[in-house]
């Protein structure tokens, strides 16, 4: 096995559902970071691109067609590259530098690009087709978040929560207080504007021209999810999901679009095409937990990818966490033996404040994590999510 590298990375901001990014197609989006990734390296040898892989949750609309292939082409990348698009729901963009870490590491090649993408603004609406000659009866499935087309036989054996209802599971079956979801949700929040406001995101953010019906194109090059508030505002709010719960609006994560890609190669890679490495890839892990709490995914993910790598989920300097909700973080933090409010666990925000585009996440997690280590703010990073029907996905990167 060989060593891998992330060696840049590039993401949008982060648009809320409808808002700046919501007039851009899925693969037109998922094209950004890649167009970028070519303008800031004009010597390197894109055809020695192993492959472009993607993840993205979706694939019911403009992301269909594998939207890695369309995106690589798009992107002005030379046909010869291939494209994949891998999807793992929320761990989506994550999976996907694990399988570009993967193809490299076993010596398929030396170059590779990884991200992810989601526009969950545009996801479509879907029909069925009939189940009988001549049916006057259909329905209408909306694909942007959660379940659609249920199997009978999943509902008998496993439930179909909604996401928010399994939030709802994680906090009662491990005593999360609404109290500490709210604390949670407003560190993110301060932690994203304070992050924002010092320019803690701008290395790895790409302004985005956004076109208007009249006059010239607006750059949007802040996310746009982040709300201002108080403990007592997020008190007030209700609890919809659930009688007498805790999961609001205020203390989940966002519907959002965004798209995030970056450049893995190995030493020899790097040194060929002239790319300076952000972090070492340590190694990955994947879990299965039951559907009904997969917010406690992380978890187990972390201790299988601990087990590999020979450190304690206390050793790491920098834990990108993905904060679908703050009773399944918390929930993880505490089995992981970690502080509700440690500073070095997505110290410049989380999900609940800059947002969650399902693909997208993975792939930004990662690589903030990496910038993070290639900024000096420790020697190992943890990047950790749940994903929906019960799994979790971790990966380890290491500084250089």
């Amino acid at each position: 096995m060989r060593d891998v590298y992330i060696c840049d990375y590039i993401r949008t901001p982060i648009g809320r559902y409808g808002g700046a990014l919501s007039g851009i197609r899925a693969d037109d989006l998922a094209a950004l970071p890649l167009k970028a990734l070519v303008q800031r390296h004009p010597k390197l040898d894109w055809d020695a691109t192993v492959d472009v892989i993607y993840g993205c949750a979706n694939q019911a609309g403009e992301d269909n067609r594998s939207v890695a292939r369309m995106a690589l082409l798009l992107a002005g990348l030379p046909e010869t590259v291939s494209g994949t698009t891998i999807n793992r729901l929320c761990g989506s963009g994550m999976d996907a530098v694990l399988a570009a870490w993967r193809r490299l590491a076993v010596g398929e090649g030396d170059l590779a690009v990884a991200g992810g993408v989601e526009s969950m603004s545009r996801a479509p609406f879907v029909l069925p087709k009939a189940t009988s000659a001549f049916s006057r009866q259909t329905s209408v499935e909306d694909t942007t978040i959660g379940w659609r087309f249920i199997n009978p036989a999943m509902q008998r054996m496993y439930g179909t929560d909604s996401m928010p209802e399994t939030a709802e599971n994680v906090a009662e079956d491990f005593s999360i207080s609404r109290a500490d979801q709210d604390a949670f949700a407003l560190r993110s929040q301060e932690r994203a504007a304070a992050a924002i406001a010092s320019g803690a995101y701008a290395d790895e953010i790409l302004p985005v021209e956004v076109p208007q019906r009249r006059g010239d194109p607006i750059v949007f090059d802040t996310d746009e999810h982040p709300r201002a508030t108080t403990l007592e505002q997020l008190a007030a709010l209700k609890a919809p999901f659930r009688e007498g719960g805790s999961v609001t609006a205020g203390n989940a994560s966002g519907v959002n679009d965004g798209a995030a890609a970056m450049i893995l190669a190995t030493e020899y890679g790097a040194a060929r095409h002239g790319l300076t490495p952000l972090a070492r890839i340590m190694g990955g892990a994947t879990a299965g937990v039951a559907p009904r709490i997969m917010g406690i995914g992380p978890a187990p993910a972390t201790e299988k990818l601990c087990a590999q790598i020979g450190v304690a989920p206390t050793a790491f300097d920098v834990i990108e966490l993905n904060e679908a909700f703050a009773s399944q973080a918390l929930a993880v933090l505490r089995r992981l033996g970690l502080p509700d409010d440690a500073d070095h666990v997505n110290r410049n925000g989380g999900a609940i404040a800059l947002g969650h585009p399902l693909g997208m996440s993975g792939a930004r997690i990662t690589g903030t994590a990496a910038r993070m280590l290639a900024k000096g703010h420790g020697a190992r990073a943890l990047a950790t999510m749940c994903i929906g029907v019960g799994q979790g996905i971790a990966i380890g990167l290491k500084a250089v």
